[in-house]
């Protein structure tokens, strides 16, 4: 059974501390000599502080251990701050082999910081967490739902805004039949996500799912469409069906097949049903691509 909760997170690595000013020559100098240690000077009433810590510290260790992140809180401690001439705040200096060699000042984006890292370090290859999602992404197609369940809730615990792991890991409740796991699932994600194509994707699922569960047998569906090619209805209730059943190319062929025969049909029904199938199976999808390519052949053919 799947859990919908996420366990909490558990450090595992001491690539991000805090430090004093009597730890700063351990904690930054000596450390500095194995690898680049960045060193955030930031206060309690910085409200751009805020925003760059965790961008910072998420940087920090998708780098894998090529970098380590050292806090200073310069109300408590503002000796070394005011020794390195600090005028503002966030303010991030780059320490190698015991000096400072790079730094910037304000809340940058991840791109940049990750820019910056590589500026110190080289090229970073995909985050532990992108191999993680590859991962679990992996097992879910092969069917391994409680082993992908399992990559996708750690992923979550270190990151709980992770989008592509909340929405895969709400997918795979679709999958099983929990419906209401999944919508639980997705309630909990923060507004800012709310737009993301891996959410909204797993949105579309979930009112797929509902749609489906409306339908009757897939049998008789079927035969009604044999009896009659021209029952545009049951030929799209079919494609739902199918669509709900992993089928995807024939729900995808069928709803073609109704925009072939009446493009006007229902009010351009069967090319909407498309659209949300694409949107749930996601952009990069190999039916989603190849889907998009015959619906273009039609529609401007």
């Amino acid at each position: 059974m799947l859990s919908d909760t996420p366990s909490p997170a558990t450090p595992s690595d001491d690539l991000v501390k805090d430090t004093t000013t009597a730890a700063f020559r351990q904690d930054v100098l000596a450390e500095s000599m194995k690898q680049p240690v960045l060193v955030d000077f930031w206060a309690p009433w910085c409200g751009p502080c805020k925003q760059l810590t965790p961008v910072l510290e998420k940087a920090v260790r998708a780098a894998g251990g090529k970098v380590k992140l050292v806090k200073m809180n310069i109300d408590e401690h503002p000796q070394i701050a005011g020794q390195l001439g600090v005028q503002s705040i966030p303010a991030v200096f780059a320490f190698q082999r015991g000096q400072p060699v790079d730094g910037f000042m304000g809340a940058l984006p991840e791109s940049q910081i990750k820019a910056f890292i590589e500026r110190l370090v080289g090229p970073l290859g995909p985050s532990a967490a992108e191999e993680l999602l590859a991962e679990a992404d992996r097992l879910a197609q092969e069917g391994d739902a409680g082993g992908a369940a399992e990559l996708y809730a750690a992923i979550l615990s270190q990151d709980p805004e992770n989008a592509a792991a909340l929405a895969a890991l709400a997918k795979l409740h679709i999958e099983l039949g929990d419906i209401d796991g999944a919508k639980r699932l997705l309630d909990a994600a923060p507004a800012a996500k709310a737009k993301d194509p891996a959410i909204l994707g797993a949105r579309a699922a979930i009112e797929l799912a509902e749609q489906a569960g409306s339908l009757g047998d897939i049998a008789d569906l079927q035969r009604k469409v044999e009896a009659n090619p021209l029952d545009h209805q049951a030929r799209f209730d079919l494609a739902i069906a199918l669509n709900a059943r992993n089928r995807r190319e024939e729900a995808a062929n069928h709803l073609l097949e109704i925009i072939r025969r009446d493009r006007n049909w229902n009010e351009d029904g069967a090319r909407k049903q498309l659209v949300q199938f694409f949107e749930a199976w996601g952009p990069m999808d190999e039916m989603t691509v190849a889907g998009r390519r015959r619906l273009s052949s039609i529609l401007f053919a």
